[in-house]
């Protein structure tokens, strides 16, 4: 049971690590608030997620090696001069998938074309996406998939390791941003941790929205389960990820819009992503992947 106890511990650090780390960054902020304005006057609940953050990459590789990872290629990395194609084939997967969420919506009147880009705006967040979509990719499914379902994976059939990795990934990502009032304090993280669950009590937020969230784990997992290296994983998440950056700047809410079918500007949170998503595990589980040696105890 290594495995389970050191993803325990590695998920408490990180929380409670990056609840003690964040009014430390927040009080160095206000220091350098006439260097940096804009950064010091950034909500407290940012410097909670950037702190989280800090402690998830500093813990990476520790977790990693104690899940029994002792190479790169052990955690699905090999490497990827060979991997282009597949990494090509996950990548066209995952923007068609949401492109098609976002293309639903807009004909049906779900969602419409947001008039009030410019060129220069939109260029600048198509940037930010493509840049987001490449770093986080990587280092999500390092962790999420690589690490977490590869370290369960190795004391419980792929199967049961598949469902609770989803779950992690989705509960992690669920988690919201909740507004802090009155002085930071160095207890203020930790107050704050438990209102930014509360996304969990929120019936019409859990449902599609955390469903959504752990069928896309599903689907990321499968597809390291089934070409044995992450780099169908890192192309189809990129893929999501560009549009999660950018359809909210391309689109606009429409008044009298069923928000909870069509999904709003995050696209991933309605029925209609569901549906899609659920579509793409069948398509996907349709695809002629090659598989690799996968080493799993």
């Amino acid at each position: 049971m290594r495995p389970l106890r050191a993803l325990g511990i590695y998920i408490a650090v990180v929380f409670l690590g990056g609840a003690l780390l964040a009014p430390w960054l927040y009080s160095l902020a206000q220091a350098c608030a006439a260097t940096f304005p804009k950064l010091a006057h950034q909500p407290f609940h940012r410097f909670v997620n950037r702190a989280l953050l800090i402690f998830a990459l500093a813990g990476l590789w520790p977790l990693l090696r104690a899940l029994g990872a002792t190479s790169f290629r052990e955690i699905g990395l090999a490497r990827p001069e060979t991997h282009w194609r597949t990494l090509l084939r996950g990548l066209l997967l995952g923007f068609a998938s949401l492109a098609l969420v976002a293309a639903v919506a807009l004909a049906a009147g779900g969602r419409a074309f947001n008039q009030q880009n410019d060129l220069t705006r939109l260029a600048v967040k198509i940037l930010g996406a493509v840049l987001s979509a490449a770093v986080v990719s990587v280092l999500e499914e390092t962790l999420f998939r690589g690490g977490i379902f590869g370290g369960l994976r190795r004391v419980f059939h792929w199967s049961t390791a598949l469902v609770a990795s989803s779950m992690i990934y989705a509960i992690l990502h669920f988690l919201e941003s909740a507004k802090y009032e009155g002085a930071v304090t160095w207890l203020s993280g930790l107050e704050l941790l438990p209102r930014m669950m509360r996304g969990f009590t929120n019936w019409e937020q859990m449902v599609p929205g955390f469903f959504n969230l752990t069928l896309a784990g599903v689907l990321l997992a499968l597809a390291y389960q089934r070409t044995g290296n992450l780099y169908f994983s890192i192309g189809l998440h990129a893929g999501w990820i560009f549009w999660l950056k950018t359809y909210g700047a391309l689109t606009a809410d429409v008044a009298g819009a069923n928000a909870r079918f069509w999904g709003t500007g995050k696209i991933i949170d309605g029925w209609l992503a569901l549906v899609m998503l659920a579509l793409t595990l069948v398509v996907f589980t349709r695809l002629p992947l090659k598989q690799e040696a996968v080493s799993v105890t």
